[in-house]
């Protein structure tokens, strides 16, 4: 009688592991082959073996979604190229055939469209940098207030000759950062603000610190972004209704997102119905620390 018990146990124990050990290596095998296995869960078996399954499965939707995100990607790039190279191809076809004229104009026209297709693929190529930036990070006790400062001076000329006012609001907040990449965040804000900002008005540069954290804002007095719109402001190429008489090809913010998000900071949007948009990074304080 205990032999036999000992029989039956071990046959329902070897059940209860093969199982949940089958369907892991089955998912596993779907996952390989490129398929979108069905979530293990409770499925996986008890204790450590859910856990594991449940951990197989943030795996799988992580490695579907950033699939996702790549497939997006590549089409809106093929979407975004398409235009100008187009514009290229015909104008150049009816310049050979004789078709039009080469008059300053007409080069002119084709001049600006191959300048465009220049700008996005330096912007695919900063997209690009941005994404990678966790892993190339310098980051080094820094002033968050120095290196807005310096972009302000830098951007400001640019502003006054467009009629825009630049005023600051700026307090030391010391951060770890990358200095060239909190400089990139911070120039791309400020690009972005001018853009939607129109003459006569004011984009607003704050940096100030709480007991924890170290903020950047940066508001400006244009149109806003759009209820509707406001949670897709930060994907790639996304120009919202404002956006669309405006030069730029919806780049910077996903960049400035990128680069947040690589110091471990988070940014957000703010946009009331009465107009003007704040964007507003937060980042880790650094307290007793002396920047150089």
């Amino acid at each position: 009688m205990a032999v036999l018990g000992a029989l039956v146990v071990a046959r329902v124990g070897t059940a209860v592991l093969v199982r949940p050990m089958s369907r892991l290596t089955a998912a596993v095998r779907a996952l390989e082959a490129g398929y979108s296995p069905r979530p293990l869960g409770e499925r996986a078996g008890p204790g450590e073996l859910g856990e594991l399954g449940s951990a197989f499965d943030s795996m799988a939707a992580a490695l579907e979604h950033n699939e996702q995100l790549r497939r997006t990607l590549v089409t809106d790039v093929a979407h975004e190229l398409r235009t100008p190279l187009a514009i290229l191809q015909a104008g150049t076809e009816a310049l050979v055939d004789g078709v039009s004229d080469p008059t300053p104009e007409a080069l002119a026209s084709l001049h600006d469209e191959s300048l465009r297709l220049g700008r996005m693929i330096t912007d695919l190529q900063t997209l690009a940098s941005a994404q990678a930036a966790a892993l190339s990070l310098k980051r080094h006790p820094i002033d968050l207030a120095g290196i807005a400062a310096s972009s302000a001076d830098a951007l400001e000329a640019g502003f006054r000759t467009i009629g825009v006012e630049l005023k600051r609001e700026i307090t030391p907040a010391p951060v770890c950062a990358d200095p060239d990449r909190m400089r990139q965040v911070v120039d791309n804000l400020l690009s972005n603000a001018v853009k939607f900002t129109p003459a006569g008005g004011s984009v607003l540069l704050v940096v100030r610190a709480d007991e924890r954290s170290a903020f950047l804002e940066v508001a400006d007095t244009g149109p806003g972004v759009a209820p509707a719109e406001q949670a897709q402001i930060f994907e790639r190429f996304f120009r919202g209704g404002a956006g669309r008489d405006v030069a730029g090809t919806g780049i910077g913010l996903a960049v400035v997102k990128e680069l947040v998000e690589a110091h471990d900071g988070e940014i957000r949007l703010e946009s009331p119905p009465g107009g003007g948009a704040r964007f507003v990074v937060r980042l880790s304080l650094l307290t007793d620390v002396e920047i150089g």
